[in-house]
């Protein structure tokens, strides 16, 4: 006894804040709850055929979980801590959610989330997370028992018309609802400072779950009407896996790890499609070059990781007032890029470029904990280019030219400079002349 009170007391859940904590304990106790009394609502009695079903399904889902472990194990790597992690274990619970009774459904979702514990997520999380996420799985799944016996004229069983095709769309949407929003809600109050941007950021890759879900009808018609293709399920979705592994190393690839805009390369790339658009429509393109003024000295003041912290709400403001995809960049080092599309004047991206400077400069950010130092502000210098281009126009000259007025910002500090077309040629720096207080690019 004293040895299970050891082991409870030591439970890392009691070492999250409070109002975690409580959810995850009412989440948990109600999954329990919820899943009784859907048992006792919808009694379906259990025949040979459903164990034998039921066993096919568990055998296809350990050994999916066997097939991707090593797909699975580098997205659990790679995901953001602030967004939910996805996984294909829907594709199992989806389909005996429909052709199996409740008690085999819940079952099934116990055994899916056990198996990627066990064999993915062991060493990254903690056991109360994964009990509060099957909880989540398991009031979905409820959910969509309680609909499916209701909406469908045969359940447990296969759909026979359209309506009852709605009706498993409606369910599967209403469960990963329940377990989407849970989720978030567990993130939210274990990091209230989590902003709701963090949280709902990585809502494309969603469509995986989708996708889960839509396989897992297919896997139920599959087990009641022709289950020797079942490896071919598994082939599918080793494949989905591989092709979901390519897509995210590729998204990383090209987000700037430390303020989530995109990297030099992306953003050439996107400033390239707008010029492209701009040229063929006869149109304004701006272009603005952002450069925080003395972060040397906020490096070697404060260190790197609140210079990071720096480079981060610096990222936030830039996206606050551009919010086009891709449109802002981080150069390198404390330089940021930003591209501007249909804009009518060099006036018009003055604007722009002095309300990015007032962000900028109502930034405060606390010291560390170990300084005693005053509340760190922030000042940028602004340098912009707004251009009509003609196909010999190319994105480079433009990042010379926003840089050229960039360098004329610098002199002053905490100001922007944005010039029609180009800048006279005398003001065209020299790599010495610079003189910027600039960190190397990283």
């Amino acid at each position: 006894m004293h040895r299970w009170r050891s082991w409870l007391q030591g439970w890392a859940l009691w070492r999250t804040p409070r109002p975690s904590r409580i959810l995850i304990l009412a989440v948990n106790a109600m999954a329990v709850a919820v899943g009784c009394v859907t048992v006792i609502l919808v009694p379906v009695s259990i025949g040979q055929d459903d164990l034998i079903r039921f066993g096919v399904l568990a055998g296809c889902a350990w050994a999916a979980t066997e097939l991707t472990r090593h797909v699975e194990q580098r997205r659990a790597v790679a995901h953001a801590p602030a967004v939910a992690h996805i996984d294909s274990a829907a594709v199992w619970v989806m389909a005996t959610t429909i052709v199996l009774p409740p008690v085999l459904a819940l079952a099934m979702v116990i055994l899916t989330n056990v198996l990627l514990w066990d064999r993915v997520k062991r060493r990254r999380t903690p056991p109360y997370r994964a009990v509060y996420t099957t909880a989540t799985i398991l009031l979905g799944t409820s959910l969509a028992i309680m609909i499916l016996s209701t909406g469908l004229g045969t359940y447990p069983g296969l759909p026979a018309t359209a309506v009852e095709f709605g009706v498993i769309a409606l369910a599967a949407t209403l469960a990963w609802a329940v377990n989407f929003g849970l989720i978030v809600a567990a993130i939210a109050t274990h990091n209230p400072t989590t902003s709701a941007r963090d949280l709902f950021s990585d809502l494309s890759g969603q469509i995986l779950e989708a996708g889960a879900a839509a396989l897992g009808v297919l896997v139920a018609i599959t087990i009641m009407t022709t289950p020797v293709a079942m490896p071919a399920v598994l082939v599918v979705i080793a494949a989905l896996h591989r092709a979901s592994l390519v897509t995210g190393l590729e998204k990383a690839a090209s987000i700037d790890a430390k303020t989530g805009l995109a990297t030099a390369a992306r953003w050439h790339h996107h400033a390239e499609q707008l010029l492209v658009r701009a040229q063929d429509a006869g149109t304004g393109i701006g272009l603005l070059m952002v450069d925080l003024d003395h972060f040397k000295k906020i490096n070697d003041t404060h260190g790197h990781l609140f210079g990071d912290q720096v480079l981060r709400a610096v990222a936030d403001e830039l996206r606050g007032e551009v919010r086009e995809l891709d449109a802002c960049g981080r150069w390198g080092g404390e330089e940021f890029t930003v591209v501007v599309a249909d804009i009518d004047s060099d006036q018009s991206l003055q604007r722009i470029a002095e309300r990015i400077r007032l962000r900028i400069q109502a930034i405060i950010l606390d010291a560390p904990s170990t300084e005693t130092a005053d509340p760190v502000t922030i000042t940028a210098s602004i340098g912009g280019v707004h251009h009509i281009p003609d196909t010999s126009t190319t994105v480079d000259d433009l990042v010379a030219a926003a840089d050229a007025a960039l360098y004329e910002a610098k002199r002053e500090r905490n100001v922007s400079r944005v010039y029609p077309t180009t800048p006279p040629p005398q003001q065209q720096p020299t790599a010495q002349a610079r003189e910027r207080t600039d960190t190397p690019p990283q």
